[in-house]
Order: C-alpha cells, then sequence, then structure tokens
C-alpha cells in the first residue's frame, strides 16, 4: 500500500494512476486496509487526485474514496473534498461514471448528517440531476437526496431550492 501511494505521488502518467487507484480502491475494501491507507497519508493523496484533468483519473480517486469512506476516521478527512466531489458532480457529463462515482461517495458521507451542510449550495444541481439523468443516475441521486432529506434543517433549503 505505501508504494502504491508513492507511485501515485511519483508519476503524472494517467494510466499508471489509474491502476494504482484501482488497486487501492480494491484494498480499501478490507477495514484492517482502511486504516493503513489512512495512516499512511493515502486519503490526502487520492484526494489530491481529484484536481486532475484526466476524468478517468478523476473517477477512480472518486472510487477509491468511496471505499475508504466506510470508515469513521476516514470520513473526518475526506470530508475536506466534499466541496470540490460537487464541483465534480456538476462539471461532470450528465449520466458519467465520474458523476456517478462523485454521487456514490457523496450518498456514504451523507448517512450521518455530519457533513450536510457542505451539501446545500448543490441541492439545486442534485435536483437538475435527477431530472434530467438516466434512471441509473436518478437512482443514485435519490440516495444522496433522501439521506439529506432525514435531516430535519435540510427541509427549507429544499423548499427555497431554484431549479
Amino acid at each position: 500500500l505505501q508504494k502504491l501511494i508513492h507511485l501515485l505521488q511519483a508519476t503524472d502518467d494517467p494510466l499508471i494512476q489509474e491502476q494504482a487507484l484501482i488497486t487501492l480502491s480494491n484494498s480499501a475494501a478490507f477495514s484492517v486496509n482502511q486504516d493503513i491507507i489512512r495512516n499512511l497519508d493515502g486519503l490526502s493523496v487520492i484526494g489530491g487526485m481529484l484536481s486532475d484533468c484526466v476524468p478517468k483519473v478523476k473517477e477512480k480517486a472518486l472510487n477509491a474514496l468511496n471505499n475508504l469512506s466506510m470508515n469513521i476516521k476516514n470520513q473526518e478527512e475526506i470530508q475536506v473534498y466534499i466541496k470540490q466531489v460537487c464541483e465534480n458532480i456538476e462539471a461532470a457529463p450528465l449520466n458519467s461514471d465520474l458523476q456517478l462515482a462523485g454521487l456514490r461517495l457523496l450518498t456514504n458521507m451523507s448517512v450521518t448528517s455530519d457533513y450536510h451542510h457542505k451539501m446545500i449550495n448543490r441541492i439545486p444541481c442534485f435536483l437538475h440531476v435527477l431530472s434530467e439523468g438516466s434512471e441509473r443516475t436518478q437512482i443514485q441521486v435519490l440516495k444522496v437526496l433522501v439521506n439529506l432529506s432525514a435531516n430535519p434543517t435540510m427541509t427549507r433549503h429544499f423548499l427555497g431550492a431554484q431549479v
């Protein structure tokens, strides 16, 4: 895991970055590895890939963060990327794998109300994606919206959203 994280830091080759992110993502399916990756500062390295200009690299980084977000301590670190994840969802082509990867991560990050405040301004975007997206995209955005709607403080933001 340490070598994969160092490889991500050392290379600019998108194909190598994608493969390293896929491997880290698969490794993050095991809870012991989630802790190891966090302790190796892997979350910030992977999070740094969200600003990459190659959509496939961003997508693979989002997938890795999604798997890593199953850990509460990891969520505390991943939450700093919520704004950027929302921006990626909004900028990504409708129904793209990149958009879906971002929505999956937000689904995990919105299970508790801890980070809902970081998504408030994106409710109009979520509602737009819901109305325009494919069935697969609609299901994923609905998961985020259901999580957000479970928080009573979000009611006025839903009711005031302009779409």
